[in-house]
């Protein structure tokens, strides 16, 4: 009886899921076959006539290839925030875990300040401008890794818990230096907890639209996300073509799960547990 009630409740929660998530998606890919005049009813229905070719060649062709252009910039700052975030987060992490002292409680009562405070927009764009770093891909990529350390950090810290010291004392014996120690021994160590952040950080960074919309304006820096800005003015808006953005957008994250899952259920998984 019990393990019925299980499964029912199992299936009920699957069901409220398939709803919650799918209805919206299936909304969206209707539209997105529908004419400018027939989205805009915003019916859920079957496009009459559907032209979802047309529709996704006006959507490359917008403003002169901003699509493509926005996948670009959101590969690079995706690629990168993930590089700089794991490695400075990983030292940091190794250190506040060996390190028990005053300055080591000091440094993880600031990691732990950084989960609570909330990014000032206007200051960090006044220290931007100051820095004459504002528009840049570069404050970009500092933004998104200073949004993402504290997290990261505690993540690693927990993790570097399972890892014993004798290691560390063994390979200074042996003549290892601290960097040497560090990327040759204890970091690759850390790969199931550098997957579980890879993953977080690729899909924050990808779908984040604030950040990019206030610290990295301008066409030429457009994200992939403010390229559905593309099909909205002040007046109106063309749902078609922007729902038809919708599905472009989804596409990356859709082949990443399909080629990556195994690893990224083992990755998830194996941080969870060591976490």
């Amino acid at each position: 009886m019990r393990k019925m009630n299980r499964r029912m409740l199992e299936l009920l929660a699957a069901g409220i899921l398939t709803v919650a998530f799918g209805v919206p998606f299936l909304f969206v890919i209707l539209n997105a076959g529908k004419s400018t005049a027939e989205a805009a009813s915003m019916a859920f229905s079957l496009p009459s006539s559907p032209q979802y070719l047309e529709n996704l060649g006006e959507v490359f062709r917008a403003g002169r290839g901003m699509v493509l252009r926005g996948f670009y910039n959101s590969a690079r700052l995706t690629i990168f925030t993930i590089l700089v975030l794991t490695v400075v987060s990983a030292m940091t992490g190794f250190v506040l875990e060996r390190r028990q002292d005053r300055v080591g409680s000091l440094i993880q009562f600031l990691v732990m300040t950084g989960l609570m405070l909330p990014p000032a927009v206007v200051p960090t764009i006044w220290v931007l401008k100051g820095l004459g770093l504002y528009r840049t891909l570069l404050s970009m990529v500092m933004i998104e890794v200073a949004l993402g350390f504290p997290f990261a950090v505690l993540l690693y810290r927990a993790f570097m818990v399972s890892i014993p010291r004798d290691l560390d004392e063994a390979a200074l014996i042996d003549g290892c230096g601290p960097l040497y120690l560090f990327f040759r021994i204890i970091f690759p160590l850390l790969k199931p907890v550098s997957v579980t952040i890879t993953i977080l950080t690729a899909i924050t960074v990808y779908n984040d639209f604030v950040n990019p919309l206030y610290f990295l304006p301008g066409a030429e820096n457009v994200t992939i996300q403010l390229s559905l800005y593309n099909f909205q003015t002040q007046f109106t808006t063309r749902w078609n073509l922007l729902f038809a953005d919708v599905l472009v957008i989804a596409v990356p994250p859709f082949l990443f799960y399909l080629f990556f899952r195994r690893q990224i259920v083992e990755g998830m998984v194996a941080g969870a547990i060591k976490a």
